[in-house]
């Protein structure tokens, strides 16, 4: 019976060695370590034998389990460190490649496009793209842009006004320049803007001519029905020099 058992041992060393995959070292462990294996049928036995017999034969039986167990999980971590650094290798990636350009998420809105086009247009004449304020002054809304007290614009119908008592301590008006406004917000004097042209007159106070400017932005007005809107964006240019003719 103990010779039978070294045999065990032997076949079974030899198997787990000449193994290449982990999967075949599970095979082994199920032929060799199984509830139907040779070495787990004389482990079982061994009450059935004499009594001479059971204590070398349970001992040496233990000691072959053990040895085959131990080289398994030893052959089962080498393999499997072999296997990892097959796929590292295969999976590396050359950083020195040039990189894939990402996907573009999406697309610029129509108006957005629109508004770009037409400033490319202006911006290859010659003319400076210029931004402002949406929360506006009546002096640069209006009066500057000879509207006078009674113009219809001006009425409430027609303007969105701002209570300047709404307004919190950190609402602040600033001018292009970046500087802050000088004059403070009175009655009905803040509004939000009706069209782009205040930023005509602020122009013409910073700038000294020749002036060739195009105005975009986001303007509102007390329109809302079938065909108008009470936020839209406008556009304008403003040219001043000498001899500037429409021909």
């Amino acid at each position: 019976m103990v010779e039978r058992i070294e045999a065990i041992r032997e076949e079974a060393l030899a198997a787990i060695t000449a193994a290449s995959e982990a999967a075949e070292l599970e095979e082994i462990r199920v032929r060799f370590l199984g509830r139907k294996a040779d070495l787990t049928a004389i482990l079982r036995g061994i009450g059935e034998l004499e009594p001479a017999q059971r204590g070398p034969v349970g001992k040496i039986g233990n000691e072959v389990r053990n040895a085959i167990e131990s080289l398994l999980t030893e052959r089962l971590g080498a393999l499997e460190g072999g296997e990892m650094d097959q796929r590292l290798a295969a999976d590396a990636i050359d950083i020195t490649l040039p990189g894939t350009p990402p996907v573009s998420p999406g697309h610029l809105h129509l108006l957005t496009r629109t508004r770009r086009e037409i400033e490319d247009v202006f911006v290859g004449l010659g003319y400076r793209v210029m931004e402002g304020p949406e929360i506006e002054h009546d002096y640069y809304n209006f009066t500057a842009l000879n509207h006078p007290p009674g113009h219809p614009a001006r009425m409430l119908q027609d303007t969105f006004y701002v209570d300047p008592g709404t307004l919190s301590d950190q609402v602040v008006l600033y001018g292009t320049g970046g500087e802050e406004l000088s004059l403070p917000p009175g009655p009905r004097d803040v509004l939000l803007r009706t069209h782009t042209s205040p930023m005509q007159v602020r122009a013409m106070e910073e700038i000294e001519p020749p002036i060739f400017i195009v105005l975009p932005g986001t303007v509102y007005r007390r329109d809302s029905d079938a065909t108008h809107t009470p936020m839209f964006n406008q556009i304008e240019g403003l040219a001043v020099g000498e001899d500037i003719t429409l021909a």
